[in-house]
């Protein structure tokens, strides 16, 4: 199985929606995937991921299947601080400068990551204990359903299947669940990589022979469709690719 993990396009956060440049993200998104098909879509419940799902869905005359798990609203209550440096602004855990999470002591930290010193006596919403289990278990739920079922650092296959499958949904959420994913310590994975609108990533769960298995990201922040429809491109609408 080959899973097409898709943040959303430029959006307009308050109303929910794109922008006119997301929109044509949005589309661009879609001929790309009309050249090699997919078999499922499915998209957070908000509207700006929904949106973005909408060309490919209609172009390919798919379906959007909703999954509340991956809404980037119940993760901004979950992993997020009251950055003191940014006037108590609301922030993501991630967005916290690099460095900060590669020390000598924390560096090396794996299941003991919520131990970093730059995790300690936050101020706001930091609850690992909700956000990055919540999105475990529901992630452990979602795979299943598609065939792949985990068991410890594993993952055992249920029902091998060869389809394409994309989901639509968010930089926040995504980046708490990738980690969870690929087996990577979550601090280390905030520090290391960044999203961009419509990125794509591509997760492949070989059906091994054996009958196990465990997925191998083939392709980060994929815009290759952007650049094929000349489109402006920026990561975070800050930095030109």
């Amino acid at each position: 199985m080959l899973l097409f993990v898709i943040r959303h396009g430029d959006p307009i956060y308050n109303p929910d929606s794109l922008t006119p440049k997301g929109q044509r993200q949005a589309e661009a998104l879609a001929r790309r995937f009309a050249t090699h098909k997919l078999d499922r879509i499915f998209a957070s419940p908000l509207k700006r991921a929904h949106d973005t799902a909408v060309p490919t869905s209609e172009l390919l005359g798919i379906p959007i299947e909703t999954e509340e798990w991956t809404s980037e609203a119940l993760a901004w209550d979950e992993f997020t601080f009251n950055d003191p440096n940014h006037n108590g602004r609301k922030r993501w855990l991630f967005i916290k400068p690099g460095h900060l999470y590669h020390n000598e002591k924390d560096h090396f930290r794996n299941k003991d990551w919520r131990e970093c010193e730059c995790l300690q006596n936050l101020d706001g919403c930091f609850k690992p204990e909700t956000c990055y289990d919540r999105i475990s278990a529901a992630s452990d739920e979602f795979l299943a359903k598609l065939g792949y079922q985990k068991e410890g650092h594993i993952y055992k296959i249920i029902k091998p299947s060869n389809e394409r499958v994309a989901l639509f949904c968010h930089e926040g959420f995504s980046m708490c669940w990738f980690p969870y994913l690929l087996g990577i310590p979550p601090h280390l994975f905030w520090s290391t990589f960044g999203l961009s609108h419509t990125g794509v990533n591509i997760v492949y769960f070989e059906n091994h022979p054996d009958g196990y298995t465990f997925p191998r990201c083939l392709a980060w922040d994929d815009l290759s469709h952007i650049y094929e429809d000349r489109l402006p491109l920026q990561f975070q609408n800050r930095i030109d690719l």
